[in-house]
């Protein structure tokens, strides 16, 4: 259950700012005093509390400033902590964007309540409860013999190579999806397409499927809103590419 603007005594209290994570100098988790600390200097502050996960959860303001502690990227976090440690802060920041935007019934538009049981929203005239969105995407790293197709993304302000990627449409299967992003981005077909692991991605609520497919026919013929480079690479000569703590990064160093 999902406890709103109230923080619990609790071994994990996670406090974000942006995309980043709040740690002690030695790359522990703040205590409850510090995020009592914070949320008494900074009221404004979203929190929330989960029971079953047994979490405080404060989301800082941008301009926030916080003594005594260091910020690191989540990706930095998920690399450097356990799994376990991972999950809680991927939840907890999932959950503080979804509580913070979905305020409102999108069948009748009665204010939602929070639900006593589960971690979850409810309609008090519908009845109908809403659940923490998740969006499935995939991303597949591309084979070619001793080759692997990486990307340069339109978007993008650096020069990062990447895998491709996209969100899953309605009616797909994951492989579909991978099929579809990649003759949509590149002009070429795969197959062999197999699933390596995924990771949750909260940015702000996306659960990454892995996979791996091997080049099957066509040139390249790139979606220029999307993509503004694609090459081949060896693993020796991999580009600047995605930091480690990422799926991708798994992907491109064989790391699954």
């Amino acid at each position: 259950m999902i406890t709103p603007n109230l923080i619990k005594r609790t071994d994990r209290n996670i406090i974000i700012k942006d995309n980043n994570i709040i740690l002690n100098d030695n790359g522990t988790l703040p205590s409850f005093e510090k995020l009592l600390e914070l949320k008494a200097q900074y009221p404004a502050s979203h929190c929330i509390a989960e029971r079953e996960n047994a979490f405080s959860a404060l989301e800082l303001p941008d301009e926030a400033e916080v003594s005594g502690t260091k910020e690191i990227a989540f990706r930095e976090y998920f690399f450097t902590h356990s799994e376990e440690d991972s999950y809680t802060a991927a939840r907890a920041k999932t959950l503080l964007t979804w509580t913070k935007k979905m305020n409102f019934c999108p069948k009748c538009g009665s204010t939602l309540a929070y639900c006593k049981e589960e971690s979850a929203k409810e309609c008090p005239e519908c009845s109908v409860q809403y659940f923490p969105k998740i969006e499935p995407c995939i991303i597949v790293l591309v084979k070619k013999e001793d080759k692997v197709l990486l990307v340069r993304h339109s978007y993008r302000n650096q020069d990062i190579f990447a895998c491709i990627a996209g969100f899953i449409e309605a009616g797909e299967s994951a492989e579909h999806a991978v099929y579809r992003e990649v003759k949509e981005e590149v002009g070429i077909t795969v197959r062999n397409i197999q699933y390596k692991g995924s990771q949750s991605w909260p940015f702000p609520d996306q659960l990454m499927l892995a996979y791996t497919a091997d080049y099957d026919s066509g040139e390249f013929s790139l979606q220029k809103e999307e993509i503004a480079e694609a090459g081949w690479f060896s693993k020796e000569n991999i580009p600047a590419s995605p930091k480690p703590g990422s799926v991708a990064y798994r992907l491109i160093h064989n790391l699954f």
